[in-house]
Order: C-alpha cells, then sequence, then structure tokens
C-alpha cells in the first residue's frame, strides 16, 4: 500500500513493515510514510531480505517528495529464526526488541512444548527478555496452564494465563508491554490476532479463524508490523508459525534457555556421559533431587540432538 510523504521530512524513522523493495515507516509525529531503499541494500536480490527489518531505526534522504533509506543504525539485538523451506538461510524476524511475547493455547490447538521450547530458546540465545502467554484458558482449567508457565520459571520466562475473547487477565500483559517493543509470535490459530485486537483496539486486525475439524488456524498476517496503539506501546505482530527452526544456536549456547541443567553438564564422572544410564551422572542425580525437571530435561535432550542433526 502506497502511503503519502509527510508534509515534514524526517531525517530518521524505524521501520514499520517490510513488502519487497518498499519499507514503511513511521517517526515520532508523522503518519506511517514509505521509502525505497537504496540499491546498496538490494545488491542483486529480488527483496530486501534480512537487510531492512521490522524495528530497525533507518537514516532517510528526501528527494522530492520521495524518502530514501541511506544508512541503518546498528541494531542493539535481533530475532532470527531458520527460513521455510530447503535451503539453509538465516529469516531476521525484527530487530531492536524488549521482548519476545510467544503466545499459545491451552486448547483448540493444543499448547505445543516442541515450539514453545524452540521459540523460548531462540529468544534466550539472542539475549531477548522472553514472555509466555497461554491464550484460550476458558477451553480447560487454568491451573494446568499456570503449571505449564512454571516450568520454565527457571529460565526467567515471564508468563500470562488469559483468554483473549473474554478479556480476563489482558491488563496484566498490556501492563508488560507499555515501554517497550515487545515481538508477538505464535503458532495457528491459537489467537494472537485476536489478542492484538484487544491490546491495540481500533487498529484494523482479523481475527483468526480456526477449522473447527483440525482445531488449527489459517494465516491471518502476512508480513510482520509494528503497532503503536499508544506512545511507548509498541507491537510486532508476525505471520503464525506451523514450525520454527533454531539459527545461529550451538549446545553450548543453548545452555542458555537451561540455567538449571547447565551448572551439572561438566560434573559428571565420565567425559562423554550422555545423562541417560551411566554411573556417576551429576544431571541425572539432580533430577533426582528435584533441582532439574523430568520435562525440561527432556527438552534439552531433544533440542540438543535436533542440533546435531541438523551441522
Amino acid at each position: 500500500m502506497e502511503l503519502n510523504a509527510p508534509a515534514t521530512t524526517p531525517a530518521r524513522a524505524i521501520v514499520r513493515r517490510v513488502d519487497f523493495g518498499t519499507v514503511q515507516l513511521t517517526a515520532e509525529g508523522h503518519e506511517p510514510f514509505t521509502a525505497i531503499a537504496r540499491g546498496a541494500f538490494m545488491g542483486a536480490r529480488k527483496s530486501l531480505g534480512n537487510a531492512v527489518v521490522v524495528g530497525d531505526e533507518v537514516h532517510l534522504a528526501w528527494d522530492a517528495e520521495r524518502a530514501m533509506i541511506e544508512r541503518i543504525e546498528p541494531r542493539r539485538n535481533s530475532f532470527s529464526r531458520r527460513a521455510a523451506g530447503e535451503r539453509v538461510e538465516e529469516q531476521v524476524v525484527a530487530a531492536n526488541l524488549d521482548q519476545v511475547v510467544l503466545v499459545t493455547s491451552l486448547r483448540q490447538p493444543e499448547f505445543k512444548h516442541g515450539l514453545v521450547d524452540r521459540v523460548l530458546a531462540q529468544a534466550a540465545v539472542s539475549g531477548i527478555p522472553a514472555v509466555l502467554v497461554i491464550n484460550k484458558t476458558d477451553l480447560g482449567d487454568e491451573r494446568e496452564a499456570l503449571e505449564f508457565i512454571a516450568e520454565y520459571a527457571p529460565a526467567h520466562v515471564t508468563g500470562f494465563a488469559l483468554c483473549a475473547k473474554s478479556g480476563r487477565g489482558v491488563d496484566a500483559l498490556l501492563e508488560g508491554c507499555r515501554g517497550r517493543r515487545s515481538l508477538f509470535v505464535g503458532h495457528s490459530g491459537v489467537g494472537k490476532s485476536t489478542l492484538l485486537g484487544v491490546l491495540a483496539p481500533g487498529l484494523e486486525l482479523l481475527a483468526g479463524e480456526v477449522n473447527r475439524r483440525t482445531g488449527k488456524g489459517r494465516h491471518t498476517t502476512t508480513a510482520a508490523v509494528l503497532l503503536e496503539p499508544e506512545p511507548g506501546l509498541q507491537l510486532i505482530d508476525t505471520p503464525g508459525v506451523r514450525s520454527f527452526g533454531l539459527w545461529g544456536v550451538d549446545e553450548h549456547a543453548l545452555e542458555a534457555f537451561f540455567p538449571e541443567i547447565a551448572p551439572h553438564l561438566g560434573d559428571c564422572r565420565f567425559g562423554d556421559c550422555r545423562h541417560v544410564t551411566e554411573p556417576g551422572c551429576a544431571v541425572r542425580a539432580a533430577m533426582e533431587r528435584g533441582e532439574i525437571s523430568e520435562r525440561r530435561w527432556e527438552s534439552f535432550r531433544h533440542l540438543r540432538e535436533e542440533l546435531g542433526e541438523t551441522r
């Protein structure tokens, strides 16, 4: 969508959305407007790829009424994933974030530990605080949602159990997002767009449709977009994900998401201990003492094996 140039010409702006070679920007005191990236960013590519992403701070030059991106400020952080498809490529989702908010659901679809572990691990490795939201608590026992949240307490993940449909519990999340730039990520059908519609009333967001037979949702967002319903409240919506591949993560970096496990990994009797049945295993001993949960250990083991397979 082509947006009109502002009456005045700001020298700096924040990337709101990227659509191939066109970038939507936002600047304080201005309505969103479009800019073109100079050829230096494009190279031989047909799209901007990872060169310019939502959340980037850019410097502008103006040619008549057209804004041109001249330079991008160094990113203080970025959140990436392995790009979809068979090619091994990085996809930078957004940059300069204060937190990653992972939206899940208790039911329809069911809570997916594997996806949750991957997204939260990627946030931890990226050095970005993570928030776990469990939506649709009206479809099950809220105590179950709170138990899921408690599992991630060792990783310093903040959790919210809520119902976007009724609004119950949403105010607490809203307070946790004020004054921050939050990247919202979620599996298709979990109600992420519905939740954002409550957090950002008046903005045009489509609620996700859920197939009654499968309980799975359809994609309602086609590209990441930065929303700012009030000053200081910046919410980045992203397309629903069906799978999530880790990027830039090795076994050592993975330990950042498992701080309760990491201290025991070097204390086993045998240096090549796989922490299964070997005698003198410090990890198994910590599990028996209740210092490591069985599910967290299984998560660490599965992710470590997955990293070994993709190397």
